[in-house]
């Protein structure tokens, strides 16, 4: 059976964008990078809100950019191989492969999912991921810290709030002996 992975860059304070919904504070650096590239890569199936489809739909022509470095080429690779849902009321259609639209999220589709991927599943997104949440359906929390402190915007504990207003996190921890990175 797949995992469900909830994975985000945050800031100190816990935002993902700020108040005017910016996240380059975010981008990683090249050991962050091929910190998630490892992360990623057993990623069989993404799950994305509207608004973080477009963000990540880049990754459909990164290859073709000129003088892309090994690592974000990597990423790129690993994207594009990967299955794409995208959950809107609004996308008309979509600009990358193996990528189709969903009208409204469905707990049990997501359930059947799982049962049947040979591969992890990603959401992606505070919004589609809070969904999944109050659906008891993530199993893994990945919360990487930018050292930044925003100040406001969009946070991640929105996500983590339950239907009932309890929170539900349950994160890895933070460092993993046996593998010998933070986790």
């Amino acid at each position: 059976m797949a995992k469900l992975v909830y994975s985000a860059i945050t800031s100190l304070d816990g935002y993902v964008a700020d108040q005017r919904g910016n996240f380059d504070w975010a981008a990683p650096d090249e050991e962050v990078h091929r910190f998630v590239n490892a992360e990623e890569r057993p990623i069989g199936t993404y799950l994305y809100g509207r608004r973080m489809y477009e963000t990540m739909v880049y990754w459909e022509t990164a290859l073709e950019q000129p003088d892309q470095p090994e690592f974000v080429r990597d990423y790129a690779q690993i994207w594009q191989s990967a299955e794409k849902i995208v959950y809107s009321s609004t996308l008309q259609t979509v600009s990358s492969a193996r990528t189709r639209i969903e009208r409204g999220f469905d707990p049990d589709a997501i359930r059947k999912l799982k049962a049947t991927s040979a591969r992890d599943v990603s959401i992606g997104g505070p919004h589609i991921a809070a969904e999944a949440i109050r659906a008891g359906l993530v199993d893994e929390f990945r919360q990487l810290v930018a050292p930044v402190i925003v100040g406001g915007g969009n946070s991640i504990t929105a996500s983590y709030t339950s239907a009932t207003g309890a929170a539900t996190p349950r994160p890895r921890p933070p460092f993993s002996p046996t593998r010998g990175r933070c986790a």
